[in-house]
Formats: structure tokens, sequence, C-alpha cells
């Protein structure tokens, strides 16, 4: 390898990578200076020019001029007769300076040096990528799939930088192939294995609140704050906005008119359904405002244990209750407050049974159970999914599918 190989080797780091001009020659000197001290064990009489511009460099090495008998280093010191060579008209004590080629280093160190310097050059860029994205945290990037495998997609950026979009950070319904363009929020970034590591995510909610600021100027703006986000990605979410200024209606400037903003909002998110709602420090009025599109009776809340017990009528209460138990899932993380849905007294549907009617079928404890959260009458129980009354009961799955069938003979 010759002083022309070594050329193209940092002209090329140069051209294609991400490397500032000072931190670029800093760690070419540094590379040459540590080449330096192997061979003569110091670098401090050496001059090294480098020319980033044309990719070029030379190493001067400065030497004093002494009598041909007194040479004790001659890598500081040059014989009078040596120096006399270069110019006739050198004296003792002058300093000479001459260049020094890279073949003199031989093979092996010049190996070695392009191999330092390949690996600090690709240290840097590691460097550079985590810094840039380390700072980039909570922003919408959008990349490039590169690849896709089981449980994650490798994308990359404009610059050919390296993400990761984990499958448990995909809305279900996602589905990408090599060449889509994808956005995704940055919700993480560490070094592993002294590799950066920059993790993607769809279904945070920090995604959500990036698109309505996009979407939305007066969000951008300052002018309308998004108090709080919850969602279940791919299925539904509810977004909490407040507006400081009266003129400004928070709700209809966040869907636009005939809902042209958060439409877009919505494709992107694979039709999940957003609700926005007005934010208010009156917690019954939220807790209201939250269980939307159902309408409430009455409110009791227990402030203590942070409950609340919501009354509507029988036709009202699937809609408070949501597909799966998803809308009174969501309120209850908006507000803060878990919500038990009652029917109001004296309004039971004809069509519905009480509970109390089955107890010849199915035991007064498991009655009692369905009772604590707010199922009281056959229909109520039928609203919510299997998965929806495990969690939010003691009983288990076995028990409740019985409890189904007996319900649903009923209306058959």
């Amino acid at each position: 390898m010759d002083h022309s190989s070594m050329i193209d080797t940092f002209s090329e780091f140069k051209e294609l990578k991400n490397i500032d001009r000072a931190t670029m020659m800093s760690v070419l000197e540094d590379v040459f200076r540590g080449m330096l001290l192997k061979k003569f064990g110091t670098d401090e009489n050496f001059d090294i020019i480098i020319n980033i511009d044309k990719g070029d460099f030379e190493i001067w090495r400065n030497r004093e001029v002494v009598n041909d008998n007194e040479i004790e280093d001659p890598n500081i010191q040059i014989s009078l007769s040596e120096a006399k060579k270069i110019d006739a008209e050198y004296e003792v004590g002058e300093e000479v300076t001459d260049e020094v080629k890279l073949d003199d280093f031989g093979r092996r160190a010049i190996l070695s040096l392009r191999q330092n310097l390949t690996s600090r050059i690709l240290d840097l860029e590691k460097n550079n990528v985590y810094g840039k994205y380390k700072d980039r945290i909570g922003e919408i990037i959008t990349g490039e799939v590169y690849q896709v495998w089981k449980r994650e997609i490798l994308v990359l950026d404009d610059e050919g930088n390296e993400l990761i979009l984990p499958k448990s950070e995909q809305i279900p319904s996602d589905y990408f192939r090599k060449g889509d363009t994808i956005r995704a929020v940055v919700i993480k970034v560490e070094m592993r294995n002294n590799n950066p590591l920059i993790v993607l995510s769809r279904t945070s909610p920090v995604f959500l609140e990036r698109l309505f600021e996009l979407e939305v100027p007066e969000i951008f703006d300052g002018l309308i704050t998004i108090k709080k986000i919850v969602r279940i990605p791919g299925e539904r979410a509810k977004v909490a906005v407040e507006s400081y200024d009266e003129r400004i209606d928070p709700v209809g400037a966040c869907v636009g008119m005939k809902g042209s903003r958060i439409h877009g909002i919505v494709r992107e998110l694979k039709n999940e359904n957003i609700d926005v709602i007005n934010f208010t420090n009156n917690n019954q009025l939220f807790i209201q405002r939250a269980l939307s599109p159902a309408k409430i009776s009455s409110i009791k809340i227990k402030e203590e244990e942070k409950k609340a017990e919501v009354y509507l009528k029988p036709n009202e209460v699937s809609l408070a209750i949501g597909k799966g138990g998803l809308n009174i899932r969501l309120a209850s993380q908006l507000t803060g407050y878990e919500i038990d849905v009652y029917r109001e007294a004296g309004t039971e549907d004809e069509e519905d049974v009480n509970l109390e009617e089955f107890a010849d079928e199915i035991e007064g404890w498991v009655i009692d159970e369905l009772k604590a959260i707010g199922c009281d009458t056959a229909k109520s129980v039928l609203d919510l999914s299997i998965e929806d009354l495990v969690k939010r009961t003691d009983l288990e799955e076995e028990t409740i599918r019985e409890v189904i069938e007996i319900l649903r003979a009923e209306f058959e």
C-alpha cells in the first residue's frame, strides 16, 4: 500500500461520511501521530499537513544539525554531512526540515494506520448518529422500509441510517413492504454493543400528538394544548384538548371543516377512531365528555377511591361501554377514575332481564361479581367481551363462558 492508497482512503471518508471538517482533521492528525509515536517514540518534532479539500497529506520532521560524531538520537538530530546533502549552507545548530514518506514506515504500519483510521471514522459516524437522534426523541421520522422481518422492520432515513420499528410498536393492521414510505416517532435511542439503536413507534400516544401538531396549526402555534392522549392502537383513541383563547373552539379546530384535519390522522393510524374531547377541571363534566357518545343521566363520584358511578338509560349503556369495552376503558384512563356503569333506576329495558332472575342457573356469588362492575341485567353482561369481563371481575374465563351461554339462551 502506497501514499496514494492512503489518500484514497480518507478522501473517500471525506466524501461519504457525515463528519464536519474540524473533526475529520483532528482524527486524521491523531491517527498519524499515533503511527509516529510507535516508530520514533515521539511525535513532538513532526509537523503534519492535511489538505482535506484535495484529500492529501504531508509529514515533515524537524531535526537539529550536530557534528557527525555527536549524534545521540537520529530522530531529533541530523549530522552536518547529511544536512549539507539537503542544502550545502546548513550549519551546526540550525534546524533541518525534511519530508517523511509514508513508504518509509513499512507495509504493516501502513495497514495498521488504515485500519485505525477506518475504525475511528466508523466510531465517529456511530456517535454522530446517536447524538443526532438523541436530540430527536419524540419527533416524527419519515423513512423507507428496507427489510421486513417477523419481529421488526428495518427502516432507512434519508441519510441511510438504520432505524428499527419493532412489531410491538406497530399498529395491528400495519402492513409494509420493502420500499414503502413509513412515518413513526422516535421513542428510544441507546448504544448497544457500540452501535446506535434507534427505536421507532407508531403505537405511542406521542405519535398521535405529533400528527395533531402537523395537521392542526393552532396546536403547533400553542393556541390549543393537548392535555392528555390515551389510545388502543388501531382501535380507538381519546384526545383531551384545551384552548386559553375563548374565540377558538379546540374540538372544532382539531376536527376541521367536515373532518378535513382529522381524516388525515385517521388514515395514517389505519382508521383508528379518534374522539376529541374538550378538557375541563370539572371532573363530573370531564367524565361525561369522556364517555361520549353516550348520554349520562347522573354521576356519583367517590374522590377518595377515584371511582365514578355513572347512571344511564338502558339504550345508552352499550354506547358508554363500547365495543369490547373500549370506550369505558379509555374514558377511565383519560379521566383517571375507575368508571362503573349502571342502568338508571326504573328504566329497565322491557326486553332485558335482571340477573336475579337467573339465580336458579347462576350461583349467587357470580351474580354479585357481575353486579359489582355495573352489570345488573343480562344484556349489560352480553354487551361486554369475554376478555373485558375476565379483566374486570375475579371470575374464570370458563365460568364467564357458561354465564354467557345461559344469558344468550334467554333471548334465543
